[in-house]
C-alpha cells in the first residue's frame, strides 16, 4: 500500500480483452504513477490496438506498442502537441471501465479489507476469474 492525498492506497492495474474478459493484472500503491506499470501488462501480449487514457500517452510507450506490432489509441494530454487517434475506437475504452465496475460489485475489493497485498491480489484473481467465468 502507498500513502495518497486520502490516505493509504492500492490501485489496481488492468489489461481486458475487447469483451472485457481480464487477461493481467496488477497492484502498486496508490501513490504510483500509471506508467510505472504499463510496460508489464503489456509485456508478452500480442495486441492489435492498445486503447489507454491519457494517463498512459508517452513517447516511449507509443514505441513500445508499435515494436509489438499494435496501433496505440491514446488521446494527448492536455498542453502538449496533439497527435492524431482513432477516435472511434478510443469509445471503447468504456470496456475496461465496465470491467473495474464489476469488479468492485465484490465488496472485498471495493473496500479492501485484506492488510496484505498478497491476500488482496489473491482475492482480485478469484473475482476476476468469476466475471470472466460469467
Amino acid at each position: 500500500m502507498g500513502r495518497s492525498r486520502g490516505g493509504w492506497g492500492t490501485k489496481v492495474h488492468a489489461a481486458v480483452t475487447g469483451d472485457g474478459r481480464p487477461v493481467r493484472l496488477t497492484l502498486t500503491g496508490g501513490n504510483r504513477h500509471d506508467m510505472h506499470q504499463a510496460e508489464t501488462l503489456l509485456e508478452g501480449l500480442t495486441p492489435e490496438y492498445v486503447v489507454a487514457d491519457k494517463g498512459y500517452d508517452c513517447h516511449w510507450f507509443r514505441d513500445q506498442i508499435r515494436r509489438q506490432g499494435a496501433k496505440p489509441v491514446i488521446p494527448t494530454r492536455r498542453g502538449f502537441r496533439q497527435k492524431r487517434y482513432d477516435r472511434t475506437r478510443y469509445k471503447l475504452r468504456n470496456v475496461v471501465e465496465r470491467f473495474f465496475n464489476r469488479l468492485k460489485h465484490y465488496r472485498r475489493v471495493a473496500t479492501r479489507y485484506d492488510k496484505t497485498d498478497r491476500n488482496y491480489d489473491g482475492f482480485l484473481c478469484l473475482a476476476s476469474l468469476m466475471i470472466s467465468l460469467a
